[in-house]
This record gives structure tokens, C-alpha cells and sequence, in this order.
């Protein structure tokens, strides 16, 4: 076992993550995560927040460097829901590409979406410079084609996004290159892309907590909403242990939010994600050699990625309803095993998941949900870099610029069919269907 791997809960202690499964590598190495503690009786601010991941914690700082009373509450601990815990790919554009979306949308909102997404890679990166966050960044993303058919797509794409949309980043490669730059023969072709790269989540997030806090946003942690009312120019925020009297209110819980407001549970679904950690490859190893993530071209995608310690972090397995897997390794390591056949023994010394909040054009959800409240979510797998921006989106609206948060606000988003008790068994058919197609 990896000098990494925590002995036993009953052995050590070791916090997990109740709604959660697994242990990260990225809890194993993020140094250190401080506590919050959590609310305990009534208080007033300008903003209550309802959610401590990547949206809130950004929103949170956005708004206390700029002298707004700021309260935010988790219901667990900073780091437990997807922020925490998920690839670390940064991305380009938005979930859909950007020809999709001119197809769509037309070509001006849909360069304005990819301008945004664009100016939210570098904030990132800007804000953990200036604010002395260590993200173990590393550049370099390929977007990979497991079925022939679909490579002209992919250097349609490449051209596409260098003539049309300005972004030079992204070149084609074939099937030789692919199996060069991947070390593995099982694709067929697909894209690189210098423009953006990945990171480690949890540093990401226990830094930007503590930017927000001091800079002066009041953190709780364990602190579950029990109900969000718009009342008398108001909303009031109740928990256990007291309320939050606030102007303004912030929804940020995205795939963690059950029934907390109806809206929002009717737009999104929460899909579980997850990954394994192997033990480091060494340096002589094939796989990856230029450092680069990597996500391919099934609906129910693969993604993985070197550490900065040289192990492969593995993700791909999903599941479209609550509860725990069963023996997440034996799953991860089938999966690393169809591309990497030498690794089919490889030692997984960490293995957990997480929930994302999908919609259903994989689409962000910005919606007012009721007088003074915005909720946001919805990244649909695609929120590294796009969820934290959007608090700073928030912060603005705050301040009286709505203008860009309304270029989501104004996003087609349908609700799920089916209503509360159906949608999630017709969700769990669908998904599964299309998780079919990837293997035909």
C-alpha cells in the first residue's frame, strides 16, 4: 500500500466525506485543510451564500474584497462535493463546442459565451498568482476519439476554432501522434490544446477559502439550510442552530442541493463521477509523456492525467442514481486496463467520487428562483474553471452589472421530464441507453 494511503477510519480517525465515497489522493496531499466552524445562532449580512464549493468560496471572496457583508454556509466541509473532488481539467470554451454552440445560439452570443469562458481560464490562473495558491498547475489537454467515425469532427474542430473563434491553441493530430503523446494505441485521433491545462482541485479550494476569509466573508462549515424564504424585502436563510437575515442570497449547492428549492432541483441531476490513483509510473514510463489530461469522445467520458508525482489519476465511472458503488478500484482499474493494457495490475492507492450537476443541454442553470435569490449550476462536468468565475459573475450582479451573468441567465435550460418522483428513474434509463451507444 502507498505510504499515501490512510490506514482504516477506526485506526486513524481520518475524516471522509459523508456524502462522498472514498478517500482522495487530493485530501491525502492537499498539506492542509482548515476547519470552519459553523453557525451558531442568528445573524444579518448583504449576502448569504448556500454552498461552500468552487461557486460560493469565489463569490465569497468577490464580495468581501469589495466590502460586502458576506455569510456563507456548507453543509458538510469545504471540499466534500465535486469542487473537491473532481479531474482538475480546466478546459476551453463551455461544455459544448463552440460551433455547436453557433449552430444554436448564433455566432455572437455563442463567441460571447466562449469569451467568457475564456476570460474565467485566466482569472483562474491570475487569482491563484496573486493570491499565492499552489494549484500544482501543469499545461497541456488532448480531447481523444474512441471511434473512427468521429475524426472529422475533430479536425473540423481544430480549424474551425483557429479560423472562426480565434483561439490557436487547439491542432489536430492523428492516429500515430495520438498514440504517441497518450502512449497508448486504443484511440484513433483527436485534438491538443496548449491553451489550458490542469490542477488539483482541493488546493484550489482550501486557498480560495481562505482568501474569502480574509478578506473578511464569514465561513461555516456544518451548517445545513434547512429552508430559503423571500419574504418582506428579505431572505432568510434557516439552519439548526440559526438564520441568516440577508438582502441578497446566492444558491451555489449545484449537484448537493436536494430539494432545497424546487426550481433548481427540477433543472439539475445529480450523476456520480469517479476516480482511482495509482501508484507513480516512473519516470521512464510511456504514458503521457508531455504531461497533458486527457477526456475522449464517450458519453459516459474517460478523463485522466498524470500528478505532478507522475501517478495516473483515472476517472470515467459514473452512476446515475444516489448511493455508494461497489469496489470503485476493481471498476477504475477495468477501465485503465482497455487503455493501458500494461497497467491492468497497477496499484490504485486511492479511489473516491463525487457528484456533478448535469442539465439537460449540459448547459449551465442562472436563474432568479425568487425574489433576491440566483441560483447557479449545472456545470454539467465542465465547472473547474467555469464555476469559480461565476461567482465573480455574481459578485458583479451584486454590484449592479448583470450583464454578463444574463448571457447564462438567458440560456435555454428545460427542466428534467418526468417531475420529482419519475425524473430520476427516466434519467437512469436515458443515461444508460446513451452509455450503450458508446460501446456500438
Amino acid at each position: 500500500m502507498s505510504e499515501l494511503s490512510p490506514p482504516s477510519d477506526l485506526q486513524s480517525g481520518a475524516y471522509r466525506s459523508p456524502v462522498s465515497p472514498g478517500y482522495s489522493w487530493y485530501e491525502a496531499t492537499v498539506r492542509e485543510r482548515p476547519e470552519y466552524a459553523p453557525l451558531d445562532g442568528d445573524i444579518d449580512a448583504d449576502v448569504v451564500i448556500v454552498g461552500g464549493g468552487f461557486t460560493g468560496l469565489s463569490a465569497a471572496v468577490h464580495l468581501a474584497k469589495a466590502g460586502v457583508n458576506v455569510a456563507l454556509i456548507e453543509a458538510h466541509r469545504f471540499g466534500d462535493g465535486a469542487s473537491g473532488r473532481n479531474g482538475g481539467q480546466l478546459g476551453t470554451g463551455q461544455r459544448a463546442w463552440a460551433e455547436d454552440l453557433e449552430a444554436d445560439l448564433g455566432f455572437t452570443r455563442a463567441k460571447a459565451l466562449f469569451d467568457v469562458a475564456e476570460e474565467a481560464k485566466a482569472h483562474l490562473l491570475d487569482f491563484t498568482a496573486a493570491n499565492g495558491i499552489e494549484i500544482d498547475y501543469m499545461p497541456g489537454q488532448m480531447s481523444v476519439a474512441h471511434k473512427e467515425r468521429y475524426l472529422n469532427g475533430y479536425r473540423a474542430h481544430a480549424e474551425i476554432m483557429g479560423e472562426h473563434f480565434g483561439y490557436p491553441h487547439i491542432t489536430f493530430m492523428d492516429r500515430e501522434e495520438t498514440a504517441a503523446r497518450l502512449g497508448s494505441t486504443r484511440y484513433f485521433g483527436g485534438t491538443r490544446d496548449t491553451g489550458t491545462g490542469h490542477i488539483h482541485p482541493l488546493k484550489l479550494l482550501v486557498g480560495t477559502a481562505r482568501v474569502a476569509a480574509s478578506a473578511g466573508a464569514k465561513l461555516f462549515e456544518r451548517t445545513k439550510a434547512g429552508s430559503i424564504k423571500a419574504e418582506a424585502g428579505k431572505v432568510r436563510v434557516a439552519t439548526p442552530r440559526g438564520t441568516i437575515t440577508a438582502e441578497k442570497c446566492l444558491v451555489a449547492t449545484n449537484a448537493y442541493g436536494g430539494d432545497l428549492e424546487p426550481a433548481t432541483a427540477a433543472h439539475l441531476m445529480p450523476i456520480g463521477s469517479f476516480i482511482g490513483a495509482t501508484v507513480p509510473l516512473g519516470a521512464d514510463s510511456p504514458v503521457l509523456p508531455g504531461g497533458e489530461s486527457v477526456d475522449d469522445s464517450r458519453f459516459v467520458v474517460r478523463y485522466f492525467r498524470k500528478s505532478k508525482d507522475g501517478r495516473l489519476l483515472f476517472g470515467g465511472r459514473e452512476i446515475y442514481a444516489r448511493g455508494d458503488p461497489k469496489d470503485i478500484p476493481a471498476q477504475i482499474r477495468r477501465q485503465i486496463a482497455e487503455v493501458y493494457p500494461s497497467l491492468a495490475d497497477i496499484e490504485i492507492t486511492h479511489a473516491w467520487g463525487g457528484y456533478v450537476g448535469i442539465t439537460m443541454p449540459r448547459r449551465p442553470f442562472v436563474r432568479e428562483v425568487m425574489r433576491g435569490v440566483i441560483s447557479v449550476g449545472g456545470y454539467s462536468g465542465h465547472g473547474v474553471m467555469l464555476a469559480n468565475f461565476m461567482g465573480r459573475l455574481y459578485a458583479e450582479t451584486v454590484a449592479g452589472n448583470r450583464d454578463r451573468l444574463k448571457l447564462f441567465e438567458e440560456l435555454n435550460v428545460p427542466p428534467f421530464p418526468g417531475g420529482r418522483r419519475l425524473r430520476p428513474a427516466l434519467l437512469f434509463l436515458a443515461l444508460n441507453w446513451y452509455a450503450l451507444r458508446d460501446r456500438i
